[in-house]
């Protein structure tokens, strides 16, 4: 399942958004509403949005969502704790509201709640080639055998599946799963990239995930021409 985290504090997004993939989530940061495209939005089964955003704040942009007909589930984060701000923040359209400070594993179980109640259409199975992903169970097939992927792997594996026929550079690679620069995790793409490649091109199959020498990494049937 893919989360967007709209939080314009830095270091409580990092320690959000690692929390939630160490749990199996995808996370998607944005840091404040300019960032939240389409795209972003198409992707996630579910916001945890901050109130207190810089220029256009949460509740407003929650208002916006729900006018557009949005009906992703929302999950507020503020430290406003009144009663009048908690009915305004659920009269704009969010379907639960936590104030801060809060647990991590309160919000988990939030978030889980708010994603068992959402009615939504289980979406399509992702297909590369022979390789097959399900995006709601995070399951990832090839040639029929189940890929037993660590979360970073699936991550990785999603934002290159996103992006398919693309090359994603390593730039990308830190900003997307890791929300860290490159030069800190430079070493830990590689870690992860070549045990993820051994797992989706395991020996005797047609190689899908190409290195494009001083570009990145991209996924792609064998035979695509170069980006």
């Amino acid at each position: 399942m893919h989360i967007l985290l709209v939080e314009d504090d830095h270091k409580a997004a990092r320690l959000l958004a690692r929390g939630l993939e160490e749990e199996g989530y995808t996370v998607s940061v944005a840091h404040d509403a300019h960032e939240v495209d389409a795209d972003l939005l198409a992707r996630a089964d579910l916001a945890v949005l901050d109130w207190m955003l810089p220029g256009k704040d949460g509740i407003t942009l929650c208002g916006e969502w729900r006018r557009r007909g949005l009906q992703l589930p929302v999950l507020m984060l503020t430290a406003r704790d009144a009663l009048a701000d908690r009915i305004a923040g659920l009269n704009t359209g969010a379907d639960d509201y936590l104030t801060k400070p809060f647990e991590f594993d309160e919000l988990l179980a939030r978030v889980r709640a708010l994603l068992r109640r959402a009615v939504r259409v289980a979406p399509v199975l992702l297909q590369v080639a022979d390789l097959s992903i399900d995006p709601q169970t995070h399951a990832v097939r090839r040639g029929g055998a189940s890929l037993d992927l660590t979360p970073k792997e699936y991550a990785i594996l999603d934002f290159l599946v996103q992006h398919v026929g693309e090359v994603v550079s390593r730039l990308q690679l830190a900003e997307q799963v890791w929300h860290a620069d490159l030069i800190a995790i430079d070493n830990l793409i590689d870690v992860h990239m070549k045990n993820l490649r051994r797992k989706v091109d395991a020996a005797g199959s047609t190689p899908l995930i190409e290195t494009v020498r001083g570009r990145g990494f991209r996924l792609a049937p064998a035979g695509a021409p170069d980006a």
